[in-house]
């Protein structure tokens, strides 16, 4: 006795192996429970089953919900008139030397009220489950103070409430030197690692810790420091790694157990090694390749060599990437980085739920969240191919 059963669709599993998608043509899904209580084809299904509700899929495709696995999504304001001064020719690197960049976007999220910052990414990450997304990822990281960060981290979880998307927090105390802590880099290390983790930690607001390792913010002996005091606090580390540079921050998140090292444009070989060996997931982050201008992608090859998993996001926040489609970086992964479209729902799927640590997600399997999405398509690929997504016919999403 299922609760739901969908019938007569194709099954996008994404699970790994030699079938493409982990494809099952002609099949079926049974939901007990919230849970994937059968997925395979319709002709397999036992011989007395029945359902309180059965839907009719016409051919459609179903995959798993899809994950964002690295966003910033809770802010005040917005940063468009630093989008200018690139345009006019301005680096990143020299915006945020010049006072502007995240420290602009703290001034503005510490005015905010935390009901005020929840409406605001509430609107966001609404228009992200409308393309089908059912899980994400937000950080803090504009707040820098603990009473700031812990605001940050409230208001994404009464986001995702609003907008029936589950939410997994991440403390990004580690983003910036703030005004106050101004030129004593090792003195705000110490006040994140001793004061703001511990207390943070403490609420049970955040599930991960991540820092921005890079010659703009903080050194990977900064970094290490945080990510004992995570440790030993009990949670999980993920690490904005070799985006501008080559700082080794690939090793350094692998050295860590993290679960993802983000960015990786200028990574090294020998970081994407020390990740295979860890099983350090690499999130690529399209939007803020794109919307910097950047030239060096990647090195996706010796990811594919060194079987590292591949996971794609929005990294959407005010700045480097406001970017609100999780399909348009399907199409970006593939067009800019080169990956397959396999590839690239893999890394929205199944490679994103393990950069989340999130094991019961990412995949159709029985045992498995019924988390899924189903689209009116004739071809997995086409979720790629098509330029700003498709709208899913449905969204389900288990509470």
């Amino acid at each position: 006795m299922f609760d739901r059963l969908y019938t007569n669709l194709n099954i996008a599993t994404m699970t790994a192996g030699d079938v493409p998608y982990g494809t099952v043509q002609n099949g079926a899904i049974g939901v007990k429970d919230d849970r994937l209580a059968f997925v395979g084809l319709e002709a397999d299904l036992p011989e007395n089953h029945s359902a309180a509700e059965s839907i009719n899929c016409n051919g459609q495709w179903a995959f798993p919900g899809f994950i964002d696995c690295h966003t910033h999504l809770v802010f005040g304001a917005n940063r468009a008139r630093e989008f200018e001064m690139r345009l006019k020719g301005s680096s990143y690197k020299e915006i945020a030397e010049s006072g502007g960049g995240i420290l602009s976007t703290v001034k503005a999220t510490r005015a905010a009220s935390e009901d005020e910052l929840a409406a605001s990414a509430a609107k966001r990450l609404c228009h992200m489950a409308k393309g089908g997304v059912t899980t994400v990822e937000i950080k803090s990281g504009y707040g820098l103070t603990l009473d700031d960060e812990l605001k940050m981290l409230r208001a994404a979880k009464k986001a995702g409430q609003k907008c029936d998307i589950r939410v997994t927090t991440t403390l990004l105390a580690a983003h910036a030197v703030p005004p106050e802590f101004a030129g004593d880099t090792e003195g705000f290390v110490t006040h994140v690692c001793r004061d703001i983790i511990p207390a943070t930690a403490a609420t049970g607001l955040a599930d991960a810790v991540d820092a921005f390792c890079e010659s703009i913010a903080f050194s990977p002996e900064q970094v290490a420091r945080v990510f004992l005091a995570a440790k030993k606090h009990g949670l999980k580390a993920k690490l904005h790694a070799d985006q501008l540079s080559d700082l080794s921050g690939g090793e350094l998140a692998a050295k860590y157990g993290a679960l993802s090292a983000d960015h990786l444009e200028f990574t090294s070989e020998a970081s994407i090694k020390a990740m295979a060996k860890s099983g350090t997931v690499a999130v690529l982050l399209p939007g803020a390749f794109y919307v910097l201008g950047e030239t060096k992608k990647p090195p996706i090859e010796l990811m594919r060599q060194h079987d590292v998993d591949m996971a794609l996001a929005t990294d959407m926040n005010p700045g480097s990437s406001p970017v609100g489609s999780l399909q348009l970086m399907l199409n970006m992964g593939c067009t800019l980085f080169g990956l397959t479209a396999e590839e690239a729902l893999a890394g929205v799927t199944r490679n994103a739920a393990k950069a989340l640590g999130m094991d019961d997600i990412g995949t159709l399997e029985v045992g498995k969240r019924a988390d899924m999405v189903l689209f009116d398509i004739t071809e997995p690929a086409e979720l790629a191919y098509w330029v700003g997504g498709v709208e899913p016919t449905d969204r389900v999403r288990a509470s």
